[in-house]
């Protein structure tokens, strides 16, 4: 005799929701009730899929049996050898015995046992016309906060106070998209998040490029000349250190982790010595004065973001798409003209191209008899190019450039940007700084 064991607990989630049901007097619906104390199988049923469907359509087919007997004998028939007999169900013989759980101890089973935790129950993914929830650094008031705004119009913003986190709360379930920046116009690339991009798994799905307005913060009362530090993110100290200094401000320059959260920072300590740069949502969220407008270094400062998602698109062929990848090689930099040229002969326009160190293996040593030994820096090289995936050029190209490198990875392959944006302020004479 072989019995069948215990179903692990994705199979058990699956049958303990099957049950007996009566429709009518005269009528039973079977669904699959599993008891594993009383059910068993004498003829080498295992418990593998095709025999549990096999074991569900015999234990149907008793249950008719067992009905027929009842009106049988109701009427007064025969129904000796009714009860007994089952309909062999592939190639499975009638002497098998399945004992039949009663309705009521099977719908008191069901009710009285719950059902294991899914990661559903504690974050239900978004119905049609709920809001979804997007993850970004800093807090409310930060840019990365506006760019979530443009990117999921009425979404529920999450703030973290780290990247990283970010990350993790679209791998949790916690939050369904995340949206962290890349890389701007003056600063050039967050590079903590291209390192992130390659140590998780998320995709990416979109991306949005934000104009950034930046304003001199402090405490209401508090005057320019009374400044003696400022403190914002260090991307906004390097995009507006030549306005601070033609502002006559020969002050000491702190970063901290977001500009909006250097504005809650003074706010919070009543730093009437200390301005922030920050936003002019970030002024009217926690109640300080803008002492100057717009100090930006130049007009044309945007930052690009990265919407960040758990699956990623179907590319598309309909509208503009951008891809991004990331690639390495164990033979250094020797082969970047090859990969190069794999997008060059197709006609494929690189939009974006940055190293970052292998932190695997940083420095690869060669051994020379006429030199000694040579130390090269290893290196990962990350490019956005303009195609979809769904282009045949591009899989050509993908397909080239993987014979020429040891590792190869696609990020995502989304929608450009193609929203039409007007520098955030005016040219430099024309700037409104007081």
């Amino acid at each position: 005799m072989q019995s069948l064991s215990t179903p692990s607990p994705i199979k058990s989630l699956i049958w303990q929701r099957s049950r007996v049901t009566r429709v009518s007097p005269n009528k039973l619906v079977l669904q699959c009730i599993y008891n594993s104390d009383s059910v068993s199988f004498q003829n080498g049923v295992g418990p593998n899929r095709a025999d549990w469907q096999s074991s569900c359509a015999i234990m149907a087919s008793k249950v008719v049996a067992q009905q027929q007997s009842i009106d049988k004998s109701a009427s007064g028939g025969d129904a000796d050898g009714v009860a007994d007999h089952v309909a062999a169900v592939n190639g499975h013989k009638t002497s098998v015995e399945l004992n039949l759980v009663p309705i009521e101890k099977a719908t008191s089973k069901l009710t009285s046992k719950q059902n294991p935790l899914s990661i559903t129950d504690f974050c239900p993914p978004p119905m049609h016309g709920s809001q979804l929830r997007v993850a970004y650094q800093g807090v409310p008031g930060a840019y990365s906060e506006a760019a979530a705004g443009k990117a999921y119009p009425n979404c529920e913003a999450t703030p973290c106070d780290q990247f990283e986190v970010a990350f993790q709360a679209v791998e949790l379930w916690i939050a369904d998209r995340a949206v962290l920046p890349v890389e701007n116009s003056l600063g050039g690339s967050i590079h903590r998040n291209y390192d992130l991009l390659l140590r998780h798994r998320l995709h990416i799905v979109g991306e949005v490029q934000l104009p950034v307005h930046h304003c001199l913060l402090a405490l209401p009362g508090v005057r320019k000349e009374y400044v003696r530090r400022v403190i914002s993110h260090p991307q906004a100290l390097a995009q507006c250190e030549l306005t601070l200094t033609k502002l006559g401000l020969q002050v000491a320059r702190e970063a901290v982790d977001d500009t909006a959260g250097a504005a809650e920072y003074i706010a919070a300590n009543n730093l009437r010595d200390t301005a922030a740069i920050a936003s002019a949502r970030a002024a009217e969220l926690y109640g300080m004065q803008i002492l100057a407008d717009g100090i930006q270094d130049d007009s044309s400062n945007v930052t690009r973001f990265v919407m960040l998602a758990r699956d990623p698109i179907i590319p598309r062929t309909d509208r503009p798409f951008k891809t991004s990848i990331v690639f390495a090689h164990d033979k250094g930099t020797s082969v970047l003209f090859k990969v190069l040229s794999a997008f060059a002969f197709r006609n494929i326009s690189l939009t974006k191209i940055e190293s970052r160190p292998h932190r695997n293996r940083p420095i690869r040593l060669v051994d020379d008899a006429n030199v000694g030994t040579a130390k090269h820096f290893e290196y990962m090289f990350y490019v956005d190019f303009e195609a979809s995936m769904a282009e045949v050029r591009a899989q050509n190209a993908l397909a080239e450039v993987q014979e020429f490198t040891s590792f190869l990875r696609v990020l995502g392959s989304y929608p450009m940007d193609m929203t039409p944006w007007c520098p955030s302020i005016g040219d430099d004479d024309e700037k409104n700084l007081f």
